[in-house]
């Protein structure tokens, strides 16, 4: 069994020696983007950034494979595998706004057991691994204790290339919006999802994500005492393409709502 807190320690040592590398990339150059389809969109950084991760990943722990955005490798583990974000926010990233970040998961088996997010704007790195306390910058971090929607802030994500839900989005923007204080959209979900674990958000959904959007941010709500699922209310929120969560006291409340709004 691999030192997963000196394995998450390496790696959160690693993110931010990429952030840097990416953040004075973007001070420096304009970048060249690339479509991946509507409203898709890809750097070279971004590719550049996935290439340090897997190499230093690669060497942190040799047995593991990668499920990574960019594809720059496609070796698979057959119990480890490294799931990677190099820059979640990738549409931010264009236009120079924050936040952004990097999104590093271990999965082992089926089970995510490391998560560590990067956020560059304001250089803050989120990580936790199983056995662990969910950290930001090395202080503890937990979830809100809001117990109702009514008292909650709620983050979501906009579709941007699968509208076949857009009609039950609306509808769910629109309860939120009259039933709570209030909605934001900040572009990436990887940071969402740390602000739902150190208590900024209450809550976030989202439909049409990717495993290396949510790996290690849903791990690390659950890590800092959060539920996350599905939108019924199952654990298929990892390649599901769907998910909420939110603190442990609203949650139920709030899956309840998406699931009955989402799966008309």
């Amino acid at each position: 069994m691999p030192d997963l807190k000196k394995i998450c320690e390496e790696t959160v040592l690693l993110a931010r020696e990429t952030g840097k590398f990416v953040k004075e990339y973007r001070r420096n150059n304009k970048p060249t983007v690339k479509s991946k389809g509507r409203n898709d969109f890809v750097t070279q950084i971004d590719k550049a950034s996935e290439e340090k991760l897997v190499k230093g990943l690669g060497a942190l722990l040799p047995q593991a494979g990668f499920i990574a955005e960019e594809n720059t490798s496609d070796k698979k583990g057959d119990i480890y595998n490294w799931i990677i974000d190099p820059i979640d926010g990738t549409t931010n990233f264009i236009h120079g706004l924050y936040p952004y970040a990097i999104s590093i998961a271990l999965q082992e088996n089926d089970e995510v057991v490391l998560g560590v997010v990067y956020e560059m704007g304001m250089d803050e790195c989120f990580y936790s691994w199983k056995g662990g306390p969910a950290l930001l910058n090395g202080d503890p971090i937990s979830v809100s204790d809001n117990a109702t929607v009514a008292d909650s802030l709620i983050a979501t994500g906009f579709p941007y290339t699968n509208y076949s839900l857009i009609g039950n989005f609306m509808e769910t923007l629109d309860f939120f919006m009259k039933n709570s204080h209030g909605l934001r959209r900040l572009g990436s979900a990887a940071a969402d999802l740390a602000y739902v674990a150190c208590g900024r958000f209450d809550a976030f959904y989202e439909y049409s994500l990717k495993p290396w959007d949510v790996a290690a941010g849903a791990f690390l709500v659950q890590q800092a005492g959060g539920r996350v699922s599905d939108f019924s209310g199952g654990n298929n929120y990892l390649f599901g393409q769907e998910i909420v969560c939110g603190n442990s006291k609203m949650f139920v409340e709030m899956q309840e709502v998406v699931d009955q709004i989402m799966n008309r």
